[in-house]
């Protein structure tokens, strides 16, 4: 039996390949398209819902798992280990955070001799997927919760994420940046670059296309981690493969990497931003 039982959400935008090897428990959350619900990973693929999204008169819309999909899950991890850790994405981008919180409450009194944290990321995306698996390593390894929690806050402050996105049409559609914005965009064609961690979404670089911003997320990197440093780094993209791997190849080649994953930008993540999102997300060695 584990030590302790990770666990997060789809948003994480772990690869299937790595939920599997470290026995991460992902909770799915909602997505809604034209009226029907589809659990993200599970009903719909990236690929199914890339796909449905060009198509759809209405901008799908996603919903905050409820406290039962982390109670269900809390149950399950009490079966094949002695303590659970719940990561969910910054509390100022959903409410998964508090659903999770709730079930926490339930699940001391369903299950007293089953403790369960739940940490508010410091990252979301790429970003809590790489904590996600971080962690994971470290219950695999034995590692007691207490000792899994502290790792967990130190790991998160050290995570970077960096993405370029091709439009801003699903984020004016979606009520999250002014229609002005979008008329911004569409004269001059801007790729904007963003960081995101607990504070909130921030750009950092407005280039006019998104070979110039593969070039400006490089070069943040550099200026994050310095030339030195072993990186742990994972590569996201929404429907954009190609892209993706241009990013990795770049990455791999300029940096020390320690290890190079790929993901797909979830459902419920690319239901924000549209397809062809590219991005970064990573910290260094010590």
């Amino acid at each position: 039996m584990k030590t302790v039982a990770i666990v997060t959400d789809t948003t994480a935008c772990i690869p299937p390949e790595l939920v599997a090897k470290y026995g991460i428990e992902v909770i799915p959350v909602p997505l809604i398209i034209e009226g029907k619900t589809y659990r993200d990973g599970i009903d719909i693929t990236p690929t199914e819902f890339y796909s449905l999204l060009r198509r759809v008169k209405k901008l799908p819309t996603t919903s905050a798992s409820s406290p039962g999909p982390y109670l269900e899950t809390f149950h399950r991890a009490s079966k094949i280990a002695q303590s659970a850790l719940c990561l969910t994405e910054p509390s100022k981008f959903s409410a998964m955070h508090n659903s999770a919180l709730i079930a926490r409450t339930i699940a001391e009194a369903e299950l007293p001799n089953f403790p369960v944290e739940v940490l508010d990321c410091a990252t979301a995306a790429a970003g809590m997927g790489l904590v996600a698996i971080y962690v994971a390593r470290l219950a695999e390894a034995g590692r007691s919760l207490a000792e899994v929690v502290a790792e967990t806050r130190r790991i998160m402050s050290r995570v970077h994420l960096f993405a370029a996105l091709d439009t801003l049409d699903y984020l004016v559609k979606g009520g999250r940046v002014p229609q002005a914005a979008a008329l911004v965009n569409s004269i001059f064609n801007i790729k904007p670059v963003f960081t995101l961690n607990h504070t909130g979404a921030r750009t950092v670089a407005l280039p006019r296309s998104i070979a110039s911003a593969i070039k400006k997320i490089l070069k943040l990197m550099t200026q994050k981690v310095g030339k030195g440093k072993c990186l742990h780094v994972m590569v996201m993209h929404a429907d954009t493969p190609e892209k993706a791997a241009e990013l990795r190849n770049k990455v791999a080649s300029q940096f020390d990497c320690i290890e190079v994953f790929t993901t797909e930008f979830t459902p419920v993540m690319g239901a924000h931003t549209g397809p062809g999102l590219v991005g970064v997300a990573f910290y260094g060695e010590e």
